[in-house]
C-alpha cells in the first residue's frame, strides 16, 4: 500500500500537477487498498479536520503581522539598524543581510518573503562591495532560513498542533538556534570577505547616531515581545497573539500615516493568497496523515527503529536524514504533515523531550527550502539576483553545509534548544 502511495504521488507531482490533488490522490488509493466504501465518508472529514484547529488561525494572523509590517515601512528601520550595527565590519553588507535576517525572522517567520525583500535590496550593494553574485544570493537564501526558527513560527504552529505541544514553549526554544543559525552565517561570511580581501567601510557608530535608529526602529522590535511574552505568561493564546499583533502593527502604521487603505488592501489580499495556500495543503496532508496512522504505519516504522530506541542521539540522526532526503523532493508544510505523526511516537519511545524533537523537525524542513531541486528559496534568490538558478544550486551546498552542522549541533546537545523553556516555560 505505502508503495502504491508513494508511486501515485511521484507521479502527480513529476505531471505538474498541484500538490494537493496529488496529495489527495494518494490519499484515494490508499483508502482503496484499506476500504473502498471510506472515501466518501472518511475523505471529507478528514480534509475538513485537518484544518479545524482553534490554535491554526494563528497561522494567517502572523502573516497579516508581517505583511502589515512591510506595508508600513518598519522593515525599512530593522534594516537601518542593521546596518549601523555592523555594516561598517569587514564583510559589512553580508552581515547586514544576517543581521537583517534575524530581525525579520521576529516579524512574520517566513523564509521565503525573506529572501524576496532582503534580496532586492541587499544583493545588488553586496555585489558592488565585492561579493560574487553567487555568494550574495546564497548568503541571502541562507540566512532567510532563520526565519521560520526565531519566533513566530508557522512550522512552530503546525507542529504544535499535531502533537499537543506548547507553542510558547517551541518559541522560546527557537530562539537560541535561530541566534546560532546567524552566528554560523557571519562567521562564514567573515571568512569568505577576508578571504576576498574585501575592506571596511566607515567606522563605529556614533552614540547619538546609534540611538535614533534604535528608536525609530522600537516599534518593529515590540512586536516579537508582543507574541513571545504573551503566550509565555499565559496572557493570551497564539491565536490571540497573532491578533493583537496585527492590531498594534495596523494601528501604528495608520497613525504614522504610513499605511493607507490601499497598503491595507493589499496587504490582507497577500495573506488570504498565501493562507489559502497553506490550508489546502495542509487539508490535504492531514487526510494522507489519518491513513497511514489507520494502517498502522507509524508503528511499522517504530518497529524499525526499535534496535536504536535507547539511544536518542541516533534516533534524531535517522529521524533528520529521512526529513531532510523527504524536504528535498516535497513541500515542506505537506512533509511536516505527514512526517510528524510518524516520528512522533519513535521519538517519544526514545525519551526525546517533544519541544526538542519540534526544533529539529523545524529545521530540517527549512533547510530543505535551499536544497534543489525544490528549494524554494534558491528559486527566490536567483530571481532578485538575476542569476540562473542551476548556477545558484551549485554553489548553495557550503550554506547547506552550515546548516547542517548547526542541526548536528543541536541534535548532539539538547541544552541549546531546551534551556530557554526550562528557565522561562
Amino acid at each position: 500500500m505505502t508503495l502504491a502511495m508513494f508511486a501515485v504521488f511521484l507521479t502527480h507531482v513529476l505531471l505538474g500537477l498541484p500538490l494537493f490533488i496529488a496529495l489527495l490522490a494518494t490519499a484515494a488509493v490508499g483508502f482503496l487498498f484499506v476500504d473502498p466504501s471510506m472515501i466518501p465518508r472518511m475523505m471529507p472529514q478528514q480534509f475538513f479536520g485537518g484544518i479545524n484547529a482553534f490554535s491554526l488561525m494563528a497561522i494567517p494572523l502572523f502573516i497579516l503581522a508581517g505583511n502589515l509590517m512591510n506595508a508600513s515601512r518598519l522593515t525599512d528601520r530593522l534594516m537601518a539598524l542593521a546596518r549601523l550595527l555592523v555594516g561598517h565590519l569587514r564583510g559589512g553588507m553580508g552581515h547586514v543581510n544576517v543581521v537583517s535576517s534575524v530581525f525579520f525572522a521576529g516579524v512574520n517567520g517566513s523564509a521565503v518573503a525573506d529572501t524576496s525583500a532582503l534580496g532586492s535590496l541587499l544583493v545588488p550593494p553586496m555585489h558592488k562591495e565585492g561579493y560574487s553574485t553567487a555568494f550574495a544570493a546564497g548568503l541571502t537564501a541562507g540566512s532567510s532560513l532563520i526565519g521560520p526558527i526565531i519566533p513566530p513560527s508557522i512550522f512552530m504552529i503546525l507542529y504544535a498542533s499535531l502533537t499537543n505541544t506548547s507553542v510558547g514553549d517551541l518559541f522560546l526554544a527557537g530562539v537560541i538556534p535561530g541566534l546560532l543559525l546567524g552566528a554560523a552565517f557571519m562567521a562564514m561570511n567573515a571568512w569568505y570577505a577576508r578571504r576576498r580581501g574585501l575592506e571596511k567601510r566607515g567606522g563605529w557608530p556614533g552614540g547619538a547616531e546609534l540611538a535614533r535608529a534604535s528608536l525609530g526602529a522600537l516599534p518593529a522590535l515590540i512586536a516579537p515581545f508582543i507574541i513571545v511574552a504573551g503566550i509565555v505568561m499565559g496572557l493570551v493564546t497564539p491565536t490571540e497573539s497573532g491578533a493583537l499583533t496585527a492590531l498594534y502593527v495596523a494601528l501604528y502604521g495608520l497613525a504614522m500615516g504610513n499605511l493607507g487603505p490601499r497598503d491595507f488592501w493589499r496587504a490582507i489580499v497577500d495573506t488570504t493568497r498565501l493562507t489559502a495556500a497553506i490550508f489546502i495543503i495542509m487539508a490535504a496532508s492531514a487526510t494522507v496523515s489519518w491513513l497511514l496512522s489507520y494502517a498502522q504505519v507509524p508503528s511499522q516504522f517504530v518497529d524499525l527503529l526499535t534496535p536504536y530506541i535507547d539511544q536518542p542521539v541516533v534516533i534524531l540522526l535517522l529521524l533528520s536524514a529521512i526529513t531532510f532526503i523527504t524536504g528535498m523532493f516535497m513541500e515542506e508544510v505537506s512533509a511536516l504533515m505527514l512526517l510528524t505523526p510518524i516520528f512522533a511516537p519513535v521519538a517519544m519511545m526514545a525519551g526525546i523531550d517533544p519541544v526538542h524533537l519540534g526544533i529539529i523537525i523545524t529545521l530540517n524542513i527549512t533547510i530543505a527550502l535551499i536544497t534543489p531541486p525544490m528549494g524554494a528559496c534558491v528559486f527566490v534568490a536567483a530571481a532578485v539576483s538575476r542569476l540562473e538558478i542551476t548556477a545558484l544550486f551549485r554553489t548553495i551546498w557550503p550554506f547547506v553545509v552550515t546548516a547542517l552542522l548547526v542541526l548536528a549541533a543541536l541534535i548532539l546537545f539538547p541544552s541549546l534548544t531546551l534551556w530557554l523553556p526550562t528557565i522561562l516555560g
